[in-house]
């Protein structure tokens, strides 16, 4: 049977422009949060300089009900760290303590887009821990946990071969080394065949850790950007245990076929609840939807259809 397995909120898209304190060209990509029990989501909100900043917004039901602050949690107005100058972008937010998470966002500058780690206990202050990869890099995004005695981190530099997702490792969350490739672009005619990059942070499962990623296809003239799932070794993950040759999710209600980057949906943050996927998800980089999977759903789509043995059957 052919059905959705990601179930759109009926509340979508339940964050546009009108509903921020102030104006702004597009609110999107969420890192998202669990935090004293209520959801808090950090926002990516583009002015109409075209300058991005991450805002902290919280709900009780994470579906409605946003209190969104009114100043910034991370904004490039420092001196001292010229690389975000143009932004602070698409943050992806990793709990790796009872109340200690790393965000992991894109500092857009000049020289291009880095890579920059940041800490917080509370959503309200924050510590810049800096640049961590330089440019061209971004689409970070970290493991909760320490992997053999190392923190584990994904991303997507731009090599002469295109954009794939990496991994590198940290003893120290500021050096980081051991680089390999773990999910390359498809290529051709492929959904991801342009590009990849890691969606949102990697989820605990009994099979395996789960990392929903975007891949994008050159069609009609502009790109499409659509998820798809991986399947990571659990105490390893650097081994790629299955990929869905299919996506999973794919831009195909009006506000995420049009806005300021039209044919786009865009996952920054995930939360497992209660046996389900929760997933924030920028549309056509304006406003933000809420979609709802089962966990078991998800896993088990990325096994059966499987890339990695499709493709070997047909060598």
């Amino acid at each position: 049977m052919n059905r959705d397995l990601f179930v759109r909120s009926k509340a979508n898209p339940i964050i546009k422009p009108a509903d921020l304190p102030f104006n702004v060209n597009g609110v999107l990509n969420p890192g998202v949060a669990l935090v004293d029990g209520e959801v808090v989501l950090l926002l990516r909100i583009e002015n109409r300089r075209g300058i991005s900043a991450l805002y902290v917004a919280r709900s009780a039901n994470g579906v409605d009900g946003w209190r969104i602050e009114q100043e910034a949690l991370l904004e490039p107005r420092l001196a001292e760290y010229p690389y975000e100058k143009w932004g602070c972008e698409d943050p992806r937010v990793t709990q790796i303590g009872p109340h200690t998470w790393i965000i992991a966002y894109t500092a857009y500058s000049p020289y291009g887009p880095g890579v920059a780690l940041a800490k917080t206990e509370d959503f309200v202050t924050v510590e810049r821990l800096g640049l961590v990869m330089s440019p061209s890099n971004k689409d970070a995004t970290l493991f909760p946990e320490k992997i053999n005695g190392s923190w584990l981190m994904l991303h997507r530099p731009v090599t002469g071969s295109g954009e794939h997702v990496w991994h590198a490792s940290s003893d120290d969350l500021l050096h980081w080394a051991l680089p390999g490739m773990l999910l390359p672009a498809n290529g051709g005619p492929w959904w991801d065949g342009l590009k990849v990059g890691s969606g949102a942070p990697p989820i605990r499962t009994e099979k395996g850790w789960l990392l929903i990623f975007h891949g994008v296809k050159a069609g009609g003239g502009h790109l499409i950007y659509r998820l798809g799932l991986a399947l990571l070794d659990l105490n390893d993950p650097r081994k790629l245990l299955a990929r869905s040759s299919d996506w999973v999710f794919a831009p195909e209600a009006e506000y995420e076929q049009r806005g300021l980057v039209p044919d786009v949906v865009y996952t920054c943050g995930a939360l497992e609840r209660d046996g389900e996927i929760w997933m924030y998800y920028g549309g056509a980089d304006t406003v933000i939807g809420l979609a709802i999977a089962r966990t078991s759903d998800l896993v088990d789509f990325a096994l059966e259809h499987d890339f990695l043995h499709e493709e070997a059957r047909h060598r």
